[in-house]
């Protein structure tokens, strides 16, 4: 067990008095192949990630639709690569299935699932921060609270429930997928380093 500095839990009050705070660097959409292969060879330097997915909410009981979105973030840079659109490119898997590049989410058990029922690949490198933080005795499990337990601030999570798939990401969904990304990002390096 890891020496614990953070809260064990926080509750939904308590968080209003965290600093409401968001991804502040270059949010690339990629939403073509001319975009992929230009902001692509950035990540391909990067040891650690951020990473998430989006998917556009279905308001029908047992329905469930196919991801849209794969976020990942390092601390500087957010590429939403809207999968909906182009796919799953195969350099993508690549560094979805390189065990030398962590991959920082929450909950990303379930992600990949949904994403291996696109395109086949053997997940590595993947950390699920859910269950990271239990060496620091921390029992929230969801990225609102975390953030706020590990980083100090809080994330808006009102752009959750929209429609990933629209023909242009507006600039609040931009960046909320972006956000929760780079939150993992950060997590994961402050409780590493």
């Amino acid at each position: 067990m890891v020496n614990n500095k953070y809260l064990e839990n926080i509750s939904g009050e308590d968080l209003k008095n965290y600093e409401l705070s968001c991804f502040k660097g270059e949010i690339v959409v990629v939403d073509n192949r001319k975009a992929f292969n230009k902001v692509f060879p950035r990540l391909c330097n990067e040891k650690m990630l951020g990473f998430d997915t989006e998917t556009r909410p279905s308001f029908r009981r047992g329905a469930k639709n196919r991801v849209s979105l794969i976020q990942l973030a390092s601390g500087n840079l957010a590429c939403l690569f809207r999968i909906n659109k182009i796919g799953i490119p195969e350099e993508l898997i690549k560094l979805l299935a390189n065990s030398e590049v962590v991959k920082a989410g929450v909950a990303v058990h379930d992600d990949i699932r949904f994403l291996k029922s696109i395109r086949k690949f053997n997940p590595a490198g993947f950390i699920d921060l859910q269950k990271l933080v239990k060496n620091y005795s921390i029992q929230s499990s969801g990225l609102k609270k975390l953030t706020a337990i590990v980083l100090g601030f809080r994330i808006s999570k009102r752009q959750q429930v929209t429609d990933w798939e629209a023909n242009q990401l507006s600039e609040a969904q931009q960046i909320y997928a972006a956000t929760d990304a780079w939150v993992c990002h950060e997590i994961y390096r402050t409780l590493t380093s």
